[in-house]
């Protein structure tokens, strides 16, 4: 289904932990059987969790099984809106002086620069970046639910870069539970809960307050374009993103 593999991981998982939960093989599963479940579910759990759970009954069963009449009448619970609030410059700064390595300095400043995705910064090899132009162009999604294109990094970004001993084949080689523990213990020191996601949501805002376009910002972020100008009449020349990048000014740490 062309699916990333991460995808295919939850996915699995997900529909294991159903089929355990019903008591029932998959090819033997009723409509009353996946409803029960769900109904039961989602006593203990919040709306888009159970949203999860409906997602993998219609891939599993209506796209990868074709029985879309097992899986047609279930809907996805309304998600309330609630507005994003993003750190401010004055925390991000917080938190950055609380990191306790140069390391973990240039991956904060990589996240909050590039607006790249946790999993696209972590898997950065040295043919992902170009050094001379600051520019990045991620090569991690082989499925079709994530897209990355080009982004770019600042000045601050480069002098915490050039501090680091890169002398392996990835830009940070660390683990995703070596970043959690260099974000935790400075989210602990700071009392302030700033993630990777938070710095790509910071990313997003402060482009935009910046007067970088939102279809410009959805290429830097690799998210698809939405309206029929981003999609058919944009110019995303990397030259072009690089100068729009530029002319914004982005600034972290002053």
């Amino acid at each position: 289904m062309q699916l990333a593999d991460r995808t295919v991981r939850e996915h699995n998982n997900r529909i294991a932990r159903i089929l355990k939960g019903v008591g029932k093989e998959y090819n033997k599963v009723s409509k009353d059987d996946l409803r029960a479940y769900i109904f039961d579910f989602k006593q203990d759990h919040a709306n888009a969790t159970v949203a999860g759970i409906i997602k993998t009954l219609k891939v599993f069963y209506r796209d990868f099984l074709d029985c879309p009449k097992l899986v047609a009448s279930f809907r996805f619970p309304q998600i309330p809106f609630k507005p994003k609030v993003v750190p401010t410059q004055e925390e991000l700064q917080r938190f950055f002086g609380a990191l306790d390595s140069e390391q973990g300095e240039a991956l904060f400043l990589f996240f909050a620069t590039s607006g790249l995705r946790k999993s696209e910064v972590l898997s950065l090899t040295f043919n992902d970046v170009d050094f001379k132009k600051r520019m990045i162009i991620p090569k991690c999604h082989h499925g079709t639910t994530k897209n990355s294109y080009v982004s770019f990094y600042n000045e601050e970004t480069e002098k915490a870069l050039n501090k680091l001993e890169l002398d392996n084949n990835r830009i940070f080689n660390i683990s995703d539970r070596q970043y959690k523990k260099l974000f935790n213990s400075a989210i602990r020191e700071s009392g302030l809960h700033i993630t990777a996601k938070r710095l790509r949501d910071w990313f997003c805002c402060e482009m935009g307050s910046l007067g970088v376009s939102d279809r410009y910002i959805d290429a830097f972020c690799g998210r698809t374009p939405k309206s029929v100008l981003a999609r058919h009449y944009t110019d995303y020349n990397p030259e072009r993103l690089k100068e729009i990048y530029e002319k914004a000014n982005l600034k972290v740490i002053l």
